[in-house]
């Protein structure tokens, strides 16, 4: 004898979870790679994460893959941070590499 198949328990789809972003695991790794080895790819995890934020957002649950698309996001945003702060300190140490070096070379007496 063949029973019909079960429903699916309350709160979950007959069809599964929604497929991911199509780009939700390379924003993933982008975020990770810009955060520890090359900081220039945070801003590209940046900008892609949030652009596919805003899809997933708009597509009203057809497309998943927001968890991965977040964290690659953020991880870019740290990293963009990251960058910032390390030029900030570059120029400041220029600057006073700089008045070091004219400080030195105007207090020279004959």
């Amino acid at each position: 004898m063949s029973y019909p198949p079960q429903q699916p328990p309350y709160g979950y789809s007959a069809y599964g979870p929604p497929p991911d972003h199509p780009q939700a695991t390379t924003i993933l790794i982008v975020g990770i790679l810009g955060l520890v080895f090359c900081q220039i790819l945070g801003p590209v995890a940046w900008v892609m994460g949030k652009k596919a934020l805003n899809e997933i957002d708009a597509s009203g649950g057809t497309i998943g893959g927001r968890t991965n698309v977040m964290v690659g996001y953020v991880c870019g945003i740290i990293s963009t941070c990251l960058i910032v702060v390390s030029l900030l300190f570059l120029a400041l140490f220029l600057i006073l590499g700089l008045v070091g070096v004219f400080a030195g070379t105007s207090s020279s007496s004959y």
